[in-house]
Formats: C-alpha cells, structure tokens, sequence
C-alpha cells in the first residue's frame, strides 16, 4: 500500500503545477493565434485534459473491462459539472458566456441525448461507437470553422495585462503541461485503483468514482487556475469540451477497440444523472435579464451537494 499512495501524492503535486502551466501556455497560445479563449478551452483543453479518460478507457476496453470504460467516461461528466464547476463556482462566481448558452450547452445536451439513445439495447456496438466519433469530428470541424470565421476576438482584461510569452515558449509549456497532465493523472489513477482493489470495489464502482475523480482532476486543477487568473471562458469551455469528447472520444474509442454489454444501472442511474446535470448547467448559467449567465457561490454550493449525494448513494449501494 506504500508505493500506491506515493503515487497519489507524487501524482496531486505535479497535477497542480503542470496545470498551472498548461493554462499559460494555453491563454499565450491563443494570443498568437487570434483564437478566443473560449475555443481554447473547448478545442485544446479539452481534448488535452481528456486525453486521460481516453487512454484509460482504451486500455480497459482492451482488458475486457468495460464498467471502468464507461463508468470512467459518464463519471468524468458527472464529477466536471457537479464537482469541478460547483469548486469552480466557489473560488470565483463563473460568467457563463451567451455563445455557451446559445450554441456549446445545447450541442452538449443533443449528445447527450443521443448517446442514451445508443445506450437504450443495453450494448454499445462498434457501429455505435462510430457514430459517436463521427459526431465528434463533425462538431471539431463546425467548431473551427466557425473560429476561422470570426478572428476578432477581445480577449479579458486579465489575458491582455498577461505578460508576452514569444511563440515558442508558449507551445513549449502547453506541451510539456499536457504531458505532466497526462502522466501524474495516470499515476494518480493507478495509485488509486490500486487502493480501491485492495478493498475490493467493483470495475463499475472504480470508474465512477476514483478513476473518474483521477481522470478529471486536470479539469479541475486547469479549471480552479483559470478561475482565478480571470480565465472565466476557459474554466466553462474547459468543462464542455471535456463532456463533449468524453461522451464521443472516449466511449467512441473504447466501443471500436472492443464491443461492450451495458448493465441496467449505467443507463437507469448513470446517464440519468449526467442528463439531469447536463440540463441543470443550463438552467443554472441562464440569465433573463442579462445576455450572459452567471454561476455564482450559491449555485456552485447545490452543484456540490448533488455530487456528494450522487457518490453517497454509489457507496450506500455497493456495500
């Protein structure tokens, strides 16, 4: 039990200092290139901060392992809304941007949809799982055509008085803080996994939970840091994009490397919650009287609490 939890506290130290890297690399990059946070946070964080739940999932597709494939993938979603932006939303209230409102939490809510569809005969095959990476690329495309239409971006005041960091300085610590990223969250998770087994969680328990908690804590570190250097964009961007491949990329991935058998409980429990979370996003960042919405203490403070609710009846169940 030694070495294992080294490996979570070895993996939380570098979580935080590569994730505080990653977002300047990141904000500069996004300078150079006229891209506006917002994109930033769905396009590259997101498919960065995800790239864990991708290589977990694969790797237990390919072990025959499908509860934490899946639990890792609509876990991850659950902990990013309830967890990652309740925390968020109590650091520093979150503007919600009215180009989220109207386009990113819509498109959100449609793939969530559609991917319960999928999930509806208790299997996914691997003709579900293209559909689900074909989705991901028609919306990757939409998303950057849709950037490339609009170069004019005013970026927040904090960005702007953000010291100049040269081009290539900028891709070297997005680079290496993706990396860092990847690797602590992975030991973080194997150290984790490694506890729970000795306690004798079951595969679907273990993805919900710590791997889905492991693999998310690179939204979260990513999140809290762009929260507070007034990176509000990035922090929701962060979080949409990161559901978005999560439900595509990373059950995409895993139901082409090997066809999986759903069990009841995924769809009745899981998805369920993911849904009503999903919807919860929108009613809680809308504002009627102003263009943009606004997740202020309070509303994280709820989001909070039904992740301490969700997880208290995984564990009431399973003992």
């Amino acid at each position: 039990m030694l070495l294992p939890s080294l490996a979570i506290i070895i993996g939380l130290l570098l979580l935080v200092w590569s994730a505080d890297r990653f977002v300047d690399g990141a904000a500069a990059t996004a300078r150079h290139f006229g891209m506006s946070p917002l994109l930033i946070g769905i396009v590259i964080i997101g498919f960065g901060t995800s790239a864990p739940e991708m290589v977990v999932s694969a790797i237990s597709a390919l072990d025959g392992s499908p509860g934490i494939a899946l639990g890792n993938a609509y876990g991850s979603n659950i902990t990013n809304i309830a967890l990652i932006l309740g925390f968020t939303a109590l650091v520093k209230p979150v503007l919600v941007h009215s180009q989220v409102l109207k386009q990113d939490l819509p498109i959100l809510l449609l793939v969530t949809v559609i991917s319960a569809y999928l999930l509806y005969d208790m299997q996914i095959s691997r003709l579900d799982a293209g559909i689900l990476i074909a989705m991901l690329a028609i919306y990757m495309t939409w998303t950057i055509w849709q950037s490339l239409r609009h170069k004019n971006h005013t970026l927040p005041e904090e960005l702007q008085q953000q010291k100049y960091m040269p081009l290539s300085k900028a891709l070297l610590w997005l680079v290496i803080g993706l990396m860092l990223l990847m690797a602590s969250s992975q030991l973080l998770v194997w150290g984790a996994v490694e506890v729970a087994h000795y306690f004798g969680v079951s595969d679907l328990i273990i993805g919900l939970t710590i791997v889905a908690i492991g693999t998310s804590l690179p939204e979260l570190a990513s999140s809290i840091v762009a929260a507070r250097k007034g990176e509000v964009d990035l922090a929701v961007g962060n979080i949409i994009g990161s559901n978005l491949f999560n439900t595509l990329a990373v059950v995409g991935i895993a139901g082409v490397i090997h066809p999986m058998q759903v069990e009841s409980a995924v769809l009745s429990r899981d998805v369920l919650v993911m849904s009503v979370l999903t919807v919860a996003l929108f009613a809680l960042g809308y504002s009627f009287k102003q263009k943009n919405g606004y997740i202020g203490r309070f509303k994280g403070l709820l989001l909070l609490m039904s992740y301490i609710g969700y997880n208290s009846y995984l564990f009431y169940t399973a003992i």
